[in-house]
């Protein structure tokens, strides 16, 4: 079965919303296969650069909302999709639907919980307390955020079938 990791970023809009504004899909390789800005749904009132590194422009011209999600939705199906909280975030963002069997979720694996006295680790934390790695020190990028997703789906995945 293939195997794909995905992150979102969002920005915010009126009244807490988050809109979609990128979408990173890496395979087993660490080989980026999807890295798009999405047009935004709704009034963005909060761009979160310096977390989401995104700015206005880089949304000018960007695909609709419903071609990024037929996209992506395409490019999931029938794998197994590896992220960071992924339907709590980036399957309900992108308003998609994934089997729950086919989904690996490295902020809810059970061994991962350790690290934050069994409560969900940040993707940060796990990055640096398994991988040995920094990530986020600055804006996020969604590309290194999935493979980052996919690289501890990888350390653990014989223990996890």
């Amino acid at each position: 079965m293939r195997k794909l990791a995905i992150d979102c970023e969002m920005v915010g809009g009126s009244g807490n919303e988050q809109i979609l504004a990128k979408v990173a899909l890496v395979d087993e390789n660490l080989y980026c296969v999807y890295d798009k800005f999405v047009a935004p749904t709704g009034t963005v009132t909060d761009y979160r650069t310096s977390i989401s590194g995104i700015t206005a422009n880089d949304l000018r011209g960007a695909p609709s909302f419903s071609q990024v999600q037929r996209e992506v939705a395409n490019l999931i199906s029938g794998c197994l999709l590896i992220g960071h909280s992924v339907a709590d975030v980036d399957l309900e963002v992108l308003n998609l639907n994934h089997p729950e069997h086919n989904i690996r979720d490295v902020a809810k694996y059970p061994p991962f919980k350790q690290y934050n006295y069994g409560n969900k680790p940040s993707l940060k934390m796990l990055a640096e307390k398994v991988l040995g790695e920094r990530i986020q020190d600055g804006p996020h990028d969604p590309v290194q955020d999935a493979k980052t997703a996919m690289k501890l789906y990888k350390k653990v995945a014989h223990q996890w079938q």
